[in-house]
């Protein structure tokens, strides 16, 4: 069996590492890392979740080693390792692995990216850092703000190539690479190899890089069950309610769902719907803040939060262990999103469920994720709960209807939880309103000083009244 060890890595990074619970490296790692250590570049195919972060941050990590020192000086610890990412969750992700495997060296590791105040950033960057992460858009401020120099950098990686080349930023991308050293290690990663990332990497890297594929291209997890409910599209809200309430274990509720949609108002009106009918969620998109993103992640990450809706965007650099289950509200309009989505599920071999939910109007984006995968759904026409019967039955709740039950067990249970159900009609965010009522003896009540009532005062009379005229 192999093991860390085998790559010659420095005893403080195998400390780290080992801290983490890492015991054998996976396919990605075993290819990419000595490939990083003779200095080669690398061109790497890997799906989310394969341990890409560890297959070039480790090897990253040993080659600029050497050049670690304690001292205090900014000029001793300038930017050795540059690693770009599309998002801000994947930057900061990425820079909290890099930062644990480094943690017991003399290295600074840190990152950048929009969406939060520049000036800690730049304070960060002027007080030296060797391994940087940052999002393209960000550097380039502190570049223009002269808050970071990019000269002596050895080693650059560029991350999720393909969602960076699906956001825009090859214009930044190719602004970077001018103010990098011309002799320096170049890594790409990427889902997918399209011919876009093809033509990046023969611009990007030297001559005859190394190519890692560790699955077959755009291919999907084989842990991961995939599912594709055929709906309306008028109902495919109330099917994804009937989904999150009734899939869990033992016919209950599910705990811990990522729901994909297409747009940003979808993301908010979706998880406003889901919070009406009972459902613990919360949404994340391009619109939010990084403080409200962060903590609706942690949020899902701890169990606070039991279903997230997310953009694509928004959901890159989402790593959560042993995700159970996937849903894509919306069917993705490019393909190589839908293997994005789906690589949240079923990591490092646990088992996982992909579900879409399509109407007739997806049934081209379903012939693309066929064609691209390479395997063919089987439908399943689904219907919700009819509205009628949801809508009488929350009536007959609201009327004190306990519902029937097998075991004295399950019925105190159940009628304790009508005693506590309040219909939502009837709530008030005033707390007066919970406040117990106390009866006050009328005998013992204290006679008022003054009347309770009002006076009546004497009508103001026009000026002109006063002077002689008739105030009309």
């Amino acid at each position: 069996m192999s093991s860390f060890e085998q790559f010659g890595l420095d005893p403080r990074i195998l400390s780290a590492i080992k801290s983490m619970g890492y015991a054998t490296p996976t396919p990605i790692q075993e290819q990419a890392i000595p490939v990083v250590l003779m200095g080669g570049d690398v061109m790497g195919a890997a799906q989310t979740g394969t341990g890409k972060t560890a297959g070039f941050g480790l090897p990253l990590i040993q080659r600029i080693l050497p050049k670690a020192n304690t001292s205090m000086s900014p000029a001793r610890h300038p930017v050795r390792a540059l690693v770009l990412a599309p998002t801000r969750e994947l930057a900061d992700q990425v820079s909290e692995n890099l930062v644990a495997y480094s943690k017991d060296t003399p290295l600074r590791a840190g990152v950048v990216y929009g969406g939060v105040d520049i000036r800690p950033q730049s304070e960060m960057l002027r007080r030296g850092v060797e391994i940087l992460t940052a999002t393209p858009g960000r550097l380039l401020d502190h570049v223009e703000q002269k808050a970071v120099n990019l000269s002596q950098v050895e080693i650059v990686v560029l991350d999720e190539a393909d969602r960076m080349l699906d956001m825009g930023f090859l214009p930044d991308i190719s602004r970077i690479l001018k103010l990098l050293p011309a002799n320096r290690q170049s890594l790409l990663f990427s889902a997918t190899f399209s011919p876009e990332i093809k033509k990046l990497a023969k611009n990007f890297l030297k001559p005859n890089p190394c190519v890692i594929e560790v699955a077959r291209e755009n291919s999907t997890a084989e842990t991961v069950t995939q599912e594709l409910f055929t709906v309306s599209d008028r109902e495919k809200t109330d099917v994804l309610i009937d989904m999150l309430k009734t899939r869990g274990p033992e016919g209950g509720p599910l705990t811990q769902v990522l729901v994909f949609v297409n747009a940003k108002i979808t993301c908010r009106r979706l998880a406003r719907t889901l919070e009406r009918v009972g459902i613990n969620a919360d949404a994340i998109h391009g619109d939010k803040t990084q403080e409200e993103r962060q903590v609706a992640l942690e949020g899902f990450r701890t169990g606070a939060i039991h279903v997230l809706v997310a953009t694509d965007v928004a959901a890159r650099g989402l790593d959560i262990k042993e995700l159970p289950f996937v849903i894509n509200y919306d069917v993705p309009y490019s393909a190589e999103d839908y293997v994005h989505r789906i690589g949240r599920t079923g990591r490092a071999g646990s088992k996982g469920v992909a579900t879409m939910l399509a109407t007739p109007e997806d049934k081209r984006l379903v012939e693309a994720i066929e064609a691209l995968t390479k395997q063919t759904f089987k439908p399943i026409a689904v219907s919700p709960m009819p509205r009628n019967r949801r809508n009488a039955m929350s009536r007959r709740r609201d009327q004190g209807y306990v519902e029937r039950v097998d075991t004295p067990e399950d019925e105190r249970i159940a009628r304790e939880r009508a005693r506590a159900y309040v219909p939502p009609a009837q709530r008030h965010r005033d707390p007066i309103f919970d406040m117990p009522y106390i009866e006050r003896n009328p005998g013992t009540a204290k006679k008022a000083d003054e009347p309770l009532y009002l006076e009546r005062r004497e009508k103001r009379r026009p000026v002109a009244a006063l002077l002689g005229g008739s105030g009309h």
